[in-house]
């Protein structure tokens, strides 16, 4: 049986940066499919479907919402609650 080395194994770290094109779905700009190159989505809540050829996509604002998770105070306590 055969291992899948790491990356550090491989002596290589990592690089979003340097991992080349990354396609995602933006809001208030024309996105192109991917797959077909047409213009129509049915948008969700993290990602977005081609409504031709069901390519999806993540939403880049949905990756940059879940970073910064509301904090909910209640009235009982004295210590921030993180919402799930």
């Amino acid at each position: 049986m055969t291992t899948i080395p790491s990356l550090s194994d491989l002596r290589m770290t990592h690089d979003p940066a340097g991992r080349g094109y990354h396609a995602v779905y933006r809001e208030q700009q024309v996105n192109h499919c991917p797959g077909c190159g047409r213009t129509h989505w049915i948008i969700g809540r993290i990602s977005a479907e081609c409504a031709f050829c069901t390519t999806a996509l993540p939403l880049a604002e949905a990756s940059m919402r879940a970073h910064s998770a509301p904090i909910i105070l209640h009235r009982n306590r004295h210590a921030p609650a993180w919402a799930a």
